[in-house]
Formats: structure tokens, sequence, C-alpha cells
């Protein structure tokens, strides 16, 4: 046999070499083999998969948790900030149990449409999602991760998920009232409580104390900077952040009212909101400080936690009408009312008399006025305010959210008000809403109070009427287009449309063939002087500026350049914003079966593009009742 080429192989011995230097991947070390296993590109399924290939990456998977704590902080960021960096923590139970609660929120989710959708106020505490035992952090990022979805799209998922966002939050916010007013009088400050307030009217909102105290911080600091300029061997320019700082001395105590006076006022611009004064806006601290404006109330809870942080004891008095704040003018506190200025920071701080503060009302009071008042008594005007304003609305759903919500504030920090008890019941007996809360706040009035009895009495038995009804709901029958009573019917559900005389651009919800609204609202609107008067469908119409309408179709035009309609309840009603209309959900298109081919005809028509070929999906049933708006035809 010739003996082999010089530039050959000899593969036998190149086998063997081979053999001896080839690695698998399973001898790399652990921590090489979870720095592979940690790269971005693979995904839990990823993970599963080669788990199962062996039992040595088996355990390299589920040894050390690395791995699994890799891919918990890859699928929901959101959620590091519950975690210490340093802490141990089983990441692979963490990740079952963080999709198994995404997975029982979204049944939630989806379920609600289909059992509140004819409701008229989404009235249930969402008791379900406390049932489910989960941690609520888990909770809140999966209904963050529906609400960050395609704007466009899953509006009805969205629309829910954002009402069990706004419940859940102010669920732990009132807890957290509630440890706030367990405290000692002289532990609650009035900002804390102040912006608890403000977070549960405004729970979707980022507003948090370390946030405002971070603001007031800042403003704290172009004090000391102005009392610098007047004095700068003032104690204020020695204390360190944080500092308990306590100044004696009258003329340093003026020196630093002064310096806040010309900071707030001159400089920064802060007044009183006389123009707008019953603006709800006006009451949260958040909003205070972005606008620089407000109320007495809100404007002195700032005023004082500034002079405080520079040594300066200023007390809240709870005057009738024109809340104020009082300044010692004695070494030690003192029980003569004309020993004190008091502080008008709605206007701009003007230092006044005991004398002087009955001008602002017009007529004398008591001494008992003048007192100091606490903390909680504090927030009780501030929720006070806001339920004021709830009352003064104009029955639409944001004025009884503002009700609902300050009620609930106030009833946490007096439980046992009767008068607002009782106002409680009738505004969800109104709304229809909570029949058995309405019968557990029933009986709480009736043991208070038996006075009461004959209000109390009339209101239960409507209530135990409305739950045997709400046992047995009559649903709203199906408008077909091609019924004989409906032919005049022109537009359909989900078509974007312009207002003749008044120019709003909105999208139609619901119609009816003919005026439904009472005699009243047809005089006082004026349908007599339309061309067809109220014989001629009328629509139900949500508005670009928030409002629900009620248009007569003589004042309607299909818009010539369709957009999206920057309503809240959107949602509630379709399910998708699709460029030239909107698609309505499955309840809706329950009770309008056949618009949803009809505008998608419209549109092919409209604006020169082919009708699509209508899917399952666009056939599928649902719902919704026409409400009347009481507002222009």
């Amino acid at each position: 046999m010739a003996s082999p080429g010089a530039g050959e192989r000899r593969p036998v011995s190149s086998e063997i070499i081979i053999e001896r230097d080839k690695k698998k991947l399973t001898d790399l070390p652990a921590e090489l083999l979870e720095y592979i296993l940690c790269f971005p590109v693979l995904n839990y399924v990823d993970i599963l998969s080669v788990s199962c290939t062996c039992k040595r990456l088996h355990d390299v998977c589920y040894g050390r948790g690395k791995v699994w704590g890799h891919q918990f902080k890859l699928r929901w960021p959101r959620l590091q900030k519950n975690y210490r960096h340093n802490e141990s923590h089983d990441w692979l139970k963490e990740y079952r149990t963080r999709y198994i609660v995404g997975l029982q929120i979204r049944r939630t989710v989806v379920s609600i449409s289909k059992r509140f959708f004819t409701e008229v106020v989404l009235g249930d505490s969402f008791a379900e999602i406390e049932s489910l035992g989960a941690p609520e952090h888990f909770c809140e990022d999966e209904l963050l991760s529906i609400l960050n979805t395609d704007k466009r799209k899953s509006l009805t998922l969205k629309y829910y998920a954002k009402k069990i966002l706004y419940f859940l939050r102010q669920q732990n916010i009132l807890r957290s009232l509630k440890v706030f007013l367990e405290q000692p009088a002289e532990q609650q400050s009035a900002l804390e409580g102040a912006v608890l307030v403000d977070q549960y009217c405004n729970p979707l909102a980022d507003v948090t104390l370390e946030n405002i105290s971070a603001q007031l911080e800042e403003l704290t600091d172009k004090v000391r900077k102005c009392l610098r300029v007047a004095n700068p061997s003032h104690p204020s320019q020695r204390a360190a952040a944080g500092d308990c700082l306590v100044v004696e001395d009258f003329e340093l105590q003026r020196q630093v009212i002064c310096a806040l006076n010309t900071v707030l006022y001159e400089q920064l611009h802060y007044t009183g909101n006389e123009c707008d004064f019953y603006n709800p806006l006006n009451s949260y601290i958040h909003q205070v400080l972005i606008r620089r404006t407000g109320i007495p109330i809100s404007l002195s809870v700032l005023y004082m936690t500034l002079a405080r942080k520079l040594g300066v004891l200023l007390e809240p008095v709870n005057f009738p009408n024109h809340f104020l704040l009082r300044w010692c003018q004695k070494q030690r506190r003192s029980g003569d009312i004309y020993d004190y200025v008091y502080i008008d920071t709605f206007g701009k701080g003007k230092q006044l008399t005991a004398k002087e503060c009955e001008y602002l009302i017009g007529h004398q009071v008591t001494a008992d006025y003048y007192s100091a008042i606490s903390t909680s008594k504090v927030l009780l005007r501030m929720v006070g305010n806001l339920l004021n304003i709830g009352k003064r609305g104009e029955g639409n759903e944001k004025s009884y959210q503002l009700l609902r919500d300050s009620l609930d504030l106030y009833l946490t920090i007096n439980p046992d008000n009767v008068q607002y008890l009782l106002l409680q019941a009738r505004l969800y007996f109104h709304l229809g809403i909570w029949p058995e809360k309405v019968l557990d706040i029933l009986q709480h009035i009736q043991a208070l109070d038996p006075s009461q009895h004959g209000a109390v009495g009339y209101l239960v038995q409507h209530t135990l009427e409305h739950i045997q009804h709400k046992k047995h709901p009559v649903l709203p029958e199906a408008k077909l287009r091609s019924a004989t009573e409906h032919r005049d019917v022109q537009y359909s559900v989900g078509l974007i449309m312009k207002h003749k005389r008044s120019g709003y651009n909105c999208v139609i919800y619901g119609w009816d063939p003919r005026c439904t609204m009472s005699q009243e609202w047809i005089t006082t609107m004026r349908v007599h002087q339309l061309s067809n008067g109220a014989n001629q469908p009328f629509y139900n119409v949500l508005v670009q500026d928030g409002t629900c309408r009620y248009a007569a179709q003589e004042n309607l035009e299909p818009h010539s350049a369709p957009l999206e309609i920057a309503h809240p309840e959107v949602g509630r009603y379709f399910s998708e914003f699709s460029d030239t209309h909107y698609v309505a959900n499955e309840e809706l298109q329950a009770r309008y079966p056949e618009d949803m081919a009809e505008t998608l005809g419209t549109v092919g028509e409209l604006y020169h593009r082919l009708t699509p070929t209508l899917g399952s999906e666009a056939l599928l049933p649902s719902v919704r009742h026409s409400g009347g708006g009481a507002t222009a035809p």
C-alpha cells in the first residue's frame, strides 16, 4: 500500500485527537451556564425546554434561582422596585405566582363588561379581585400591562382595567388613612393627611408624599435664601434638612413670615383662586403646587408646613367660610384670641387682628371659632369642601364620583356622622349600586339614631325591591335596522360625526327612531324648533369634550376627517378605533346587531375604501341602553 502523501490527513488519528478535545455544553461551569441562559433572546419557554434536556441543565436552571430571577425581571420590569437588590427569593415561585395572577386578573376584567354593561353606573366593589388573595403589586402590574398596550385596541379591556386599578389603589390609600388617623394627634402631619386626600381622589395620578415633600423642600430653600439677605445669621441658615428647628424669638419669627410671603406671593405668584373657587383641583395639594393657586385651606396647609420647616409654629383655625392660620405673639401659648395674629393665606399672607377677621365674613363670631383645631378636623373641612363641590355638580358621572370619594373619606375620618351616612345611602340608592351595602349603612344609621326610622324604613323597603329586581334583570331588546319602525335611521353606532350647529366631534353609541326624552326636556331644549321636531331619529353620542349628548339626526353629519374621540367612556362601548370608525364591542353589537355591517358600508362609501368582508368577529352579539343627556339636540 502506498504511503499517504505529505498533504494527506490520517483519518483515524485525527478522529482520536478531535474526540479528546471535544467539550460539551454541560461541561461548562454553572456560573457560565447561568450567564448563557440569561441572554435576553431567551424567554421562559426556552428555559423550560432547556431544563428538560438533562439533569445538569435542569439543576442550573433551578438551582440558585438566578436564571428564573432574570426571566422574572425581564418579563415584569416594573416589579423590580418591590425587591431589594441583595435579597434572596424563590424566583420560580414568584414567576409562577405572577403568571397565575395575570391570568386571573385578565379573566376577571374580560367578564366585567358582560356583567355591568347595562348598568348606568359601575358600582361593584370588585370584591372578586380582593378574594383572589393575590399580592397587590402583582394585580396592579397586570392591570398596568393591559393599560399600556396599543392605545387604539382592547379599549373595553382597558376601560375596566382602569376602573379596577382605581378601586384597588383607593382601598390601599384608605388603609393608609386609617393607620394615619390611629396615630397620636400630635404626630399627625396636615401635609401627610392632605396628600392622602389627594391620592384617594386621584388614585391614578403619580402623587406621593416623597415627591410633595421634595417640592416643599425646594420652596424652603428659596425662603432660606431670601432670609439670608435680610439676616445672614438667622437660625434657619444653620439648620440641616430634616432638623426639627424651633425659633423662639418673635423678631426672628417675623423675618421667616416676611420671607415666606415674599417667596410665595411676590416671587412665585401663588394666589387664591377667586375666579374658579369651586374647582376641586384647588383642594389637591399636588395641583396647588403645579398651578400655584388654591383655596384658603389648601394654601394654609402649604404655608404652615413651610413655616414649620423654618422653625415657626402656625396653628390652623377653622374660621367660618374662610380658613385661617394663627400666630401667637406671646412666648407661651395663650387662650386670649387677641394675643394672636391671624394669617390669611388666600389673601397673600395678609395679617389680621381678631376683629379684622370678622370683616372677611361680614358678621361677628364667638371666641370658639378662633381656636386651633386638630389635623383630623383640618382634613374633615378639606373633604367637606370636596363634598359640597360634588353636591353642586351637574349630576354626571364625574360629579357623582367626587361625591362618592369625598363621602368615603369623610366617613373614614368621622364614621358615625348620621347626616353623611344617610347621604351615602341615598346616593347609592339613587345610582342603583351596592344595594347590600345600602342595607348595612341603614342598619348602622338606625343603631346610631332611631329617630331616623322614617327615612331608613323607606330606603330599606325600596332597596329590598331593587335587590329582587336585580335577581331577575330584564335585558333591553336588540334594535334591528331592518325593522319597519327604524326605516328613518340613517346612521349607525361607531360612526364619527360632527354636529352641524354646535360644531362638536362625537361618536354614535346608540339611537332611537324618535326622541325618547321627557316633554320637559323637549321643551327646555327647544326641540320643537327643529325642522322635524321630536319626530325623527335621535342619537346617543360621546363628545370630544367628555360629555354625553342626545342629538337629532338633522343636526348630525359624518365627519369629513374621522378622528379619535377622547372620551372616558369610549371603552365601555367600543373595542377598537379603526382609523375611520369605532368597532363596537360584543355587548354593543348585541344591542345593535345589524349596525356593524352598516357602519362598514358607510365608511367604505364615505372615505373611498373598499368595504372589508365581515368576519365572524364583526357578527358577535353585544349591548347598550340608550341613555339621554340634558344637552341641546
